[in-house]
């Protein structure tokens, strides 16, 4: 009798705290109405991740590129996202971090686009990328531009990867871009940036425990809701971002008003 009262007691508090759920593969997920239209993330704490575990920085890289993140992609369009936005190299990690380093993540930059290619065309994913490519090297240009034109003709779920990426940057870019006879506006200046005709994020995500943005998409976060997960981004599984979701779903967005 106290096992039944107990588990109708969880159960109460279960529906309570929870949207409602369904069936799906045998595993019950939350279903919520208020869905952002584009969700970014910041994926940070590879390194820390690593470190923990006593292995190279690398390992925490290749764990987030490989396993992490393809899951998060699928997530993001089976829940019904439209674009998803991932920070795979800021401008500061070019400039930065050692040499060693950081040709290890342009090298897993590379086998992503490569290898997850069949995939996105399978699921109809678009591939878009902002930040300053210019500097990449060659080979690592060539299979993300042959990646972007083999799925620019897709429909489903568009994924952006900010290579080389910071809103400062991107702004600078921007403005050497202007014509200085000609008067700029919200709208116009905004169609200059990497991000284009992209809507601007309506929810922006950061693992491993800090609380800022760091210039991530610095123009286009003005009425973005921001969640900050203390996971690293390696541990940041399917049902963190399930919650994540869950929590936009319950904010009221004012924008302004």
């Amino acid at each position: 009798m106290i096992f039944l009262v107990k588990e109708t007691i969880y159960n109460i508090v279960k529906y309570k705290a929870s949207a409602t759920s369904q069936v799906a593969g045998g595993q019950i997920r939350t279903v919520m109405n208020n869905i952002p239209q584009h969700v970014a993330l910041i994926p940070d704490g590879n390194r820390r991740w690593a470190k923990r575990r006593g292995l190279p920085a690398m390992i925490g890289h290749r764990q987030a590129s490989e396993t992490t993140l393809p899951k998060l992609v699928d997530q993001a369009a089976e829940s019904g996202i439209k674009y998803f936005t991932f920070w795979a190299l800021s401008t500061d990690n070019f400039v930065k971090r050692d040499k060693e380093e950081l040709n290890n993540l342009l090298h897993l930059i590379e086998v992503f686009v490569k290898t997850r290619l069949a995939d996105f065309q399978k699921k109809k994913y678009r591939l878009l990328t902002i930040g300053d490519l210019s500097k990449l090297p060659e080979s690592v240009r060539n299979s993300i531009d042959h990646a972007r034109q083999a799925t620019c003709g897709n429909n489903g779920m568009v994924l952006i990867l900010a290579i080389n990426y910071g809103g400062q940057d991107e702004i600078i870019r921007a403005i050497n871009k202007l014509d200085k006879n000609k008067t700029v506006d919200k709208q116009s200046f905004s169609r200059i940036l990497d991000t284009g005709d992209i809507p601007n994020p309506d929810l922006i995500i950061r693992t491993g425990g800090e609380n800022r943005l760091s210039g991530f998409l610095l123009w286009q976060s003005e009425y973005s809701e921001l969640y900050f997960s203390d996971r690293y981004f390696p541990d940041f599984n399917q049902s963190d971002f399930e919650l994540s979701l869950k929590e936009y779903s319950e904010r009221q967005r004012r924008f302004g008003k």
